[in-house]
C-alpha cells in the first residue's frame, strides 16, 4: 500500500465519447399557426393546401428523393411520415382519402430531423445491466446515461452499454447509427395526495382546486382528471380563477408520463427526448441507481433536472428495463435546485436521498415515498479551497464494506469544477466518517476547455473488480473514463488526506 505522501493512482483510460452530430432523431414540424398576411388562412393550413396542389404525376419523383436521402438515416422511416401525417391532418377538410403518397409526402412537409449530439456529450452515470446473462466470469454488462445536447442547446437522455472484463478493461458496444423516442403515453394513475401536494407548493390551493380534486378516487387516472375539471366548469367561480387554476392542473398532470420503446431496438437506440412542459428546455444530468428492494426486487430510477427555459425542477424516472420509462413530478418541500441522488437501497425503512436544495451544501434527506421529499438535515457544507463556493452529490452513494461512497463535485475558485469524495456511515449515513482533503479528479490540460471551460463532472460512478469505474464529462464536451483501486482510495477516505 502506498503511503498517503504519495499521489493516489488515477487512470484515464483511452475512452473518449464525443458528439455525434449523425445521431439524429425526428420530430414533428409544426410552424407557427398564426394568420398569415392574406389573412385566409393559417400556417399550417397554407402549408397542406400548397402541397395538395402538387400534381399527382410529380408525386413519384419527389418522394424517390426523400426515400434516397432520409430513409437511411431512421428506422421505419414511413411510419414515421404516416405518424406526423395523422397529427395535422385534423387541419383538413376532405370529400375523399388521400392517396398513400400525398399522405406521406405531407408528413414530410411536418417532420424535422434534430441532431441529439449536436452541440456535446456529457455527464454520465452507470449502472449495472438488467442482463447479466452470457458473460464470462468476472465481467460486469453496464449501462451508461449521457446528457446529449442539440440544437437549442436542448439536452436529452441518451444511453451507451458495454462490459467491464475481469482485469477492468472496459469495452463499449457498437453504438446504433439509428435514434429515435419512444412512444408518449400519459400517467396511468395519479396519487390524489402528492397531486394536491404539487398544487400546493405551486401557489395553486383554491376552490376551484379543491373541487376538482373531491371528484376523484385516491388514484385517478388522466380521463378522470378530464371529467372533473370539465364538471367544474359548470360551478359559480370567477372565471379568471378557474382558467388558470386549470391551466395549472393540466400543466401538473401533463408534467407526468410514460415513454415506451419498440422491444427490437438496442439500448444506445433509445433517447428519452423532453416531453413535459415544465422540461422544454432540457432533462439535464440523470443519476441513474439500480435500487434494491427489502424483497430483493430491482429497479433502476433516475433523478434529474427539468428545465423549461426559466425555472429548474428535479423530477423522477423509473424503469425495470430500460425499454419502459416513466416519467414522474416529485412534491415536498425539499424538491429544489440540481442534484437530488437516491441512495440504493432502503435505510431504517425509508427511502434515503442527497440533495443541495440550498443551492451550496450536500443535505441528507428520508421518506416514506420515494416521490415526496421533506425531511433533511444538513451534511457537509463547503469547507476545502477546491470547493468552496458550492458542494454537491457527484451521483447516487455507492454501498461499501467500509460506508458510503459518496462522490462529490466541488466549486472552487475561477469557477473550476473538480471531483472529490466522502464516506459516509453504513448505519448512519448522517455521520461522515471520512473524506479527500484534495480533488479525486481534476480537468487534465485537454479537458479544460469546452463550451464551460474547466469542468469535471459525473452523475455517478460503478465498482467492480476492486476498482471505481468513474465516467465523467469534461468542460460540457465529451466524456472521459477514469478508474482508481478501491482499497487505495478507502484508504485516504479514512486518513482524511490525498496528495
Amino acid at each position: 500500500m502506498p503511503s498517503t505522501s504519495e499521489p493516489l493512482r488515477l487512470t484515464r483510460t483511452p475512452h473518449r465519447l464525443l458528439p455525434d452530430p449523425t445521431r439524429v432523431i425526428t420530430r414533428p414540424f409544426h410552424p407557427s399557426d398564426v394568420e398569415i398576411a392574406s389573412g385566409e388562412a393559417s400556417r399550417i393550413r397554407a402549408i397542406l393546401d400548397r402541397v395538395l396542389a402538387i400534381p399527382t404525376e410529380d408525386l413519384p419523383a419527389i418522394l424517390e428523393r426523400l426515400w434516397r436521402e432520409f430513409s437511411s438515416r431512421h428506422r421505419d422511416f414511413e411510419r414515421v411520415l404516416d405518424e406526423h401525417y395523422r397529427l395535422v391532418s385534423i387541419h383538413l377538410d376532405l370529400d375523399e382519402p388521400l392517396s398513400r403518397e400525398r399522405r406521406l409526402l405531407i408528413g414530410a412537409y411536418f417532420t424535422h430531423e434534430y441532431s441529439i449530439e449536436g452541440a456535446a456529450l456529457f455527464n454520465p452515470s452507470i449502472v449495472p445491466a438488467p442482463d447479466q446473462s452470457g458473460l464470462p466470469p468476472g465481467a460486469l454488462r453496464f449501462v451508461m446515461s449521457t446528457r446529449a445536447v442539440g440544437e437549442g442547446h436542448i439536452s436529452s437522455i441518451g444511453f451507451r452499454v458495454g462490459v467491464i472484463g475481469p482485469a477492468g478493461e472496459m469495452v463499449f458496444d457498437p453504438t446504433s447509427p439509428f435514434a429515435f423516442t419512444g412512444a408518449r403515453t400519459p400517467n396511468p394513475a395519479y396519487v390524489k395526495r402528492l397531486f394536491a401536494e404539487k398544487l400546493r407548493e405551486v401557489g395553486v390551493d383554491n376552490e376551484v382546486s379543491r373541487r376538482v380534486l373531491a371528484r376523484v378516487q385516491e388514484r385517478f387516472s388522466t380521463e378522470d382528471l378530464h371529467a372533473a375539471c370539465a364538471a367544474s366548469k359548470a360551478e359559480r367561480v370567477p372565471a379568471v380563477l378557474r382558467c388558470k387554476t386549470l391551466d395549472v392542473i393540466h400543466w401538473l398532470a401533463t408534467s407526468s408520463y410514460d415513454v415506451v420503446f419498440q422491444p427490437d431496438s438496442s439500448i444506445s437506440e433509445r433517447v428519452i427526448f423532453p416531453e413535459g412542459p415544465n422540461e422544454s428546455h432540457g432533462m439535464e444530468d440523470a443519476r441513474f441507481v439500480r435500487f434494491v428492494e427489502k424483497d430483493g426486487s430491482v429497479s433502476y430510477y433516475a433523478t434529474y433536472t427539468a428545465y423549461d427555459g426559466h425555472d429548474i425542477l428535479p423530477q423522477l424516472i423509473e424503469t425495470a428495463d430500460f425499454l419502459h420509462f416513466g416519467v414522474r413530478t416529485l412534491s415536498g418541500s425539499c424538491v429544489q435546485n440540481k442534484g437530488m441522488a437516491l441512495f440504493p437501497r432502503r435505510i431504517g425503512g425509508k427511502f434515503a436521498m442527497l440533495s443541495r436544495h440550498d443551492g451550496e451544501s450536500l443535505y441528507f434527506l428520508t421518506s416514506d415515498n420515494v416521490r415526496s421529499w421533506s425531511e433533511a438535515k444538513e451534511l457537509h457544507v463547503p469547507s476545502n479551497p477546491w470547493e468552496i463556493v458550492q458542494i454537491g452529490n457527484c451521483g447516487s452513494p455507492i454501498e461499501t464494506e467500509a460506508g458510503w461512497l459518496v462522490l462529490t463535485h466541488g466549486v472552487g475558485a475561477m469557477r473550476c469544477y473538480a471531483i472529490g469524495a466522502l464516506l459516509l456511515d453504513l448505519d448512519d449515513p448522517q455521520r461522515i466518517i471520512g473524506q479527500l482533503a484534495e480533488p479525486l479528479l481534476v480537468p487534465a490540460a485537454d479537458e479544460r476547455e469546452g463550451y464551460v471551460p474547466n469542468v469535471v463532472y459525473t452523475c455517478g460512478g460503478i465498482v467492480h473488480e476492486g476498482q471505481l469505474v468513474l465516467p465523467y464529462g469534461f468542460s460540457d464536451v465529451g466524456i472521459g473514463i477514469a478508474t482508481t483501486p478501491m482499497d487505495e482510495l478507502m484508504s485516504r477516505l479514512r486518513d482524511g488526506s490525498a496528495a
